[in-house]
């Protein structure tokens, strides 16, 4: 195993579990998917039969995580009990790695959105050290995500050099939607291709991939209701040329369709993989 190979949890195409794939996936465990992912909330406590079907699949693939409402960037204070139930769940379930959104969702309440917070050096601070606290807890990194947004609050500092700041600071990792990349180069007009080289290779863990909903020609709503789209394989592909097969997973959460149409998107990010990686050998 490569250097490169070695900071990644998992490794091929993944895909997002979600209860409505339980029983399908169930009756015929798929042989193409290398890893999956879940949201810890919707799993923690849960027991039953549910629990239990779950247990089917930690048992059967390496899984990782992705949270949904820690908030890292709200003013509220850091919800600890949460990050403490997730070092729980990851014990239990022997997960490889817990990612969340660079973003907030609440204050005093759940807004069950991700909100935008402001690129400024002050928030720089602010969620690094929330970060810190929060790997402090779990006794391990944590990867964030870059998030879609719609309205920025404060662009004081760029996207890509609030996001590399903060990973910075912070000492963590990144995971790297290649959807949300997209989405937002163009919703605010940048250079996808310049923000994706702007990624620090060491810090990358996996990447999501995710279909949009195309509002209008500049405007792109981040859903992943639909398969993926032209621009983000494009992407997809200019990712693997710049930092090689990174362990990418899909994410489908609305109109979920059978999961023979699923599987050829997974089938399709193992065969991208296959061809960078024997492109990579062949050139020595």
């Amino acid at each position: 195993m490569s250097e490169r190979q070695a900071q990644y949890p998992v490794h091929g195409a993944g895909l997002g579990l979600r209860r409505k794939l339980l029983d399908p996936l169930t009756e015929n465990p798929p042989g193409d998917v290398d890893f999956m992912e879940v949201a810890p909330e919707n799993w923690i406590h849960v027991g039953g039969k549910l629990g239990k079907k779950l247990r089917f699949f930690t048992e059967r693939y390496p899984f990782v995580i992705h949270g949904l409402s820690l908030s890292i960037g709200a003013p509220s204070p850091l919800d600890e009990r949460l990050v403490r139930d997730v070092k729980a769940f990851m014990a239990e379930h022997g997960i490889r790695t817990y990612s969340e959104h660079l973003s907030a969702c609440g204050d005093d309440g759940q807004l069950y959105d991700l909100m935008p917070i402001p690129f400024t050096e002050e928030a720089v601070a602010y969620v690094a050290g929330r970060v810190r606290r929060v790997q402090d807890i779990l006794e391990q990194r944590i990867a964030l995500e870059n998030v879609s947004y719609y309205a920025p609050i404060d662009t004081s500092m760029s996207e890509r050099d609030f996001l590399l700041a903060v990973l910075e600071e912070a000492d963590c990792d990144l995971m790297l939607d290649i959807n949300n990349i997209v989405v937002n180069s163009i919703n605010h007009r940048y250079d996808a291709l310049e923000f994706l080289h702007a990624m620090p290779a060491d810090r990358i863990r996996y990447f999501h991939l995710a279909g949009h909903f195309v509002e209008a020609e500049d405007l792109r709503i981040d859903t992943h209701g639909s398969p993926v789209d032209a621009q983000a394989w494009a992407l997809l592909e200019e990712a693997y040329d710049r930092f090689g097969p990174v362990p990418t997973l899909l994410e489908r959460d609305f109109n979920i369709p059978p999961v023979a149409e699923l599987l050829g998107e997974v089938r399709r990010i193992r065969d991208l993989q296959a061809s960078f990686g024997a492109r990579r050998t062949a050139s020595g």
